[in-house]
């Protein structure tokens, strides 16, 4: 598994993760941080070329730096839940195809905290190269769940009382009417088509994020931002205590309807 740039190899390295790096000739300091890390890991590091890197890391932007990293470990949907330190917050990614807008996504899970991320094994972005580096690094700290079947998954986890919101741009009830301090999955539909119909209709609720301007959507990386972060805000503020004593509903099961537009917001 190859993964390039100066983040993702750094992060990497942090992660115990990395089995060789090459580095060609830069000497600033932040490759100076990569080669201290690597010697502090006695990690293999390869003088090489811009020549040799561009090759090995395939075109893309690698600062100088590439390293070969070992496979991620392996998860299934129950380890999310059961690794969880509180209720649990996943990401279910329904055909989240583009690279960049998957890293960015585990990016800003990294950065709300979540417990995981659940992807299908086809139509779905690669987890090196594009991915690594969108992520800024964040690849090699979010759990990542590969499934043959993203509709079982969502099942699993309602067995698992995860409560699964799907997120559809005309859906009728906004992303902050919801209790999201409960047990939650956020299911984000893939670029153009948005979440497919049994996966949509899979969910327990349908939450949309309100449109102000004259575009109808927002990219599938920023809506689960938008949203992971109003789980980060309301368990912050113990909303669910609050809504409990007011006697607040639940999601509802069933929730159904046609496919939304692009990303699914």
């Amino acid at each position: 598994m190859i993964i390039y740039g100066i983040n993702p190899v750094t992060e990497a390295l942090r992660a115990g993760r990395v089995r060789t790096l090459r580095v060609s000739g830069r000497s600033d300091q932040r490759v100076q941080e990569v080669l201290r890390l690597a010697g502090a890991a006695r990690v293999r590091v390869q003088r090489a070329d811009g020549m040799e890197l561009d090759r090995v890391a395939r075109g893309g932007l690698h600062q100088g730096v590439v390293a070969e990293m070992d496979e991620a470990p392996e998860y299934d949907t129950a380890d999310l839940v059961r690794g969880a330190k509180d209720a649990p917050l996943i990401v279910v990614l329904d055909g989240v195809e583009d690279p960049h807008n998957f890293g960015a996504i585990l990016r800003v899970a990294d950065a709300a905290g979540v417990d995981g991320v659940i992807r299908q094994t086809r139509r779905a972005a690669s987890l090196d190269g594009v991915a690594a580096k969108a992520s800024a690094g964040a690849i090699v700290h979010v759990r990542i769940a590969s499934v043959v079947n993203i509709a079982r998954a969502i099942d699993d986890l309602k067995n698992a009382n995860v409560w699964t919101v799907g997120l559809a741009s005309d859906a009728p009830e906004g992303y902050t009417d919801l209790d999201l301090t409960m047990p939650t999955a956020l299911v984000l539909g893939g670029e153009g088509d948005g979440l497919r119909r049994l996966v949509r209709e899979k969910c327990d609720r349908l939450a949309s994020i309100p449109m102000l301007g004259h575009v109808g959507s927002v990219n599938v990386s920023v809506a689960a931002g938008i949203v992971l972060f109003e789980a980060v805000r309301q368990r912050r503020a113990g909303r669910g205590q609050a809504a409990s004593a007011s006697g607040q509903a639940g999601p509802k099961e069933g929730a159904s309807g046609a496919g939304g537009p692009e990303n699914g917001v």
